[in-house]
């Protein structure tokens, strides 16, 4: 059954989470198998998020922490790190408008950070969108 936009970022964050958790773990467990573990069909959208995100992490992290006051996206959760990754790339290397992508990562942080994640994530993604 094809997923909503919204359901593939959340799909994304899980699979860029379990990327991060196997990578620090030291595993050898590839992106692909990640991928073919939590979606059923191969999808283009989901693809370019999450290879997109892996592939500009320096810079995301770089531009995130620019941004992050007296903090640093190391030092938040892996999940909220995952979803601030996800819309700062959507942001800077798609065509999705700048309110859907805001908007998309706060309810991702609604439903899966504390308060303070979620405003942080709302204030620096407010911040790149206004760069």
């Amino acid at each position: 059954m094809a997923k909503t936009r919204s359901e593939l970022r959340e799909k994304c964050m899980i699979i860029l989470y379990q990327f991060d958790v196997m990578n620090s773990g030291k595993t050898n467990t590839s992106i692909e198998d990640i991928i073919k573990d939590n979606i059923d069909v191969e999808n283009e959208f989901l693809n370019n998020i999450v290879y997109g995100v892996i592939e500009k992490e320096e810079e995301l992290n770089n531009l995130a922490n620019k941004y992050m006051t007296d903090w640093t996206i190391d030092r938040i959760d892996k999940t909220g790190a995952a979803i601030l990754r996800i819309g700062i790339y959507e942001l800077k290397y798609t065509d999705t408008p700048e309110i859907v992508v805001i908007n998309e990562a706060i309810e991702l942080a609604k439903k899966y950070c504390d308060e303070n994640i979620k405003n942080m994530i709302n204030a620096v993604l407010d911040k790149i969108n206004k760069e």
